[in-house]
């Protein structure tokens, strides 16, 4: 195996220079947990840790090595155990906004070619919850496709209607439905999967993905486990990992998300609204916010039908979120930037 096998392209190829340095490697990050590192390079996936130096200059949490990151390293221990001394720039990412009521980022993966959004068609099926994992994929360049799973769970003309709204959320991306259980649609989803090329499983727990990641490599490697009441399955995946595939794919499988809020989310928004961004063109003013000017043509979409009513609530809600978050993110970032200096300041004084 190369390193272009495991997605080390030319646009990674071009930052080489830069940042390698000689008897130093070059690896993916395959797996974090809790500040412990695994990485794959070109024969084996081994353990590392992240240089002092690296540990020390990194100021903030997103600028950690996370799952689909690539490093350079140098190895010890007859090459079975690796340090971590440089970080490549991100070509794309998954991101979203910490749980709770800190406001900063959380990287979920980088350098994904796609994310497979996986929503459940019994319980889960949920749009607007949708939407938010559209702008998140807009946001970060990544290519957003739609899994609808558990469909023997209903009947055919309820999918039908499913599918339906599916494909008008996500207007720009491609929508599969399969089963589990029944094996329809699978065919279709594996071939879709492209060696070389990195994907990203993201859903709620017991959606169905660690069940589609067991049927892809054909064994029960993961654990499942047993259905809850609901019919749906329990939140079994407990840290993101990189998973190779034997046709030559990889998959980045994520534990279930209960919070998936946005934080400056940016060009997102006209990504993963690309019907609201059409109709936009038609308002009077170029900064219409699509909320009370005059000549709107998106609220004229809205009160005509032709536009549905909850899909625009969402986008307003979203982007309302995305931009409260945003300024209370950059607030933060002043005060913390202000206390280092504060700080820089006072250890000047100590020592004159």
């Amino acid at each position: 195996m190369k390193l272009r096998d495991l997605g080390f392209d030319q646009w990674f190829e071009t930052h080489t220079g830069e940042l390698h340095q000689a008897g130093r490697g070059i690896a993916r990050i395959s797996a974090v947990d809790r500040g412990s590192y695994l990485i794959r390079n070109a024969t084996r996936e081994i353990p590392a840790e992240l240089a002092g130096r690296l540990a020390y200059q990194i100021g903030n949490p997103v600028d950690l090595p996370c799952v689909g990151d690539w490093v350079t390293v140098q190895y010890y221990n007859d090459d079975m155990a690796a340090i971590i001394h440089e970080v490549f720039p991100r070509k794309t990412f998954l991101r979203r906004k910490t749980a709770g009521e800190s406001v900063d980022f959380q990287m979920i993966a980088a350098n994904i070619d796609s994310a497979l959004i996986v929503q459940s068609c019994h319980f889960d099926f949920n749009p607007r919850r949708l939407d938010r994992y559209l702008v998140m994929a807009a946001d970060g360049n990544v290519e957003p496709i739609v899994i609808l799973t558990k469909t023997d769970l209903i009947p055919s003309d309820e999918l039908e209607q499913k599918l339906a709204i599916t494909r008008a959320t996500a207007i720009a991306a491609r929508v599969l439905a399969l089963s589990n259980i029944s094996g329809s649609g699978f065919d279709e989803f594996e071939e879709m999967l492209v060696p070389g090329r990195t994907y990203c499983l993201l859903g709620s727990s017991g959606v169905g993905k660690t069940t589609l990641i067991n049927r892809l490599i054909g064994q029960d490697a993961f654990d499942t486990q047993a259905v809850s009441g609901t019919g749906e399955g329990t939140h079994t995946t407990v840290r993101r990992q990189l998973i190779i595939l034997g046709q030559g794919s990889m998959l980045v499988d994520t534990p279930g998300m209960r919070e998936l809020g946005l934080l400056g989310a940016g060009d997102g928004f006209s990504q993963g609204f690309e019907d609201i961004l059409l109709l936009a063109a038609g308002c009077r003013y170029a900064n219409c916010s699509h909320e009370h000017e005059s000549g709107c043509a998106v609220r004229t979409a809205v009160r005509s039908g032709a536009l549905n009513k909850d899909r625009y609530s969402s986008y307003i809600k979203l982007r309302r979120e995305s931009e409260f978050h945003e300024m209370s993110y950059l607030d933060k970032r002043k005060k913390d930037r202000a206390f280092g200096r504060f700080m820089k300041s006072a250890k000047k004084r100590i020592r004159d």
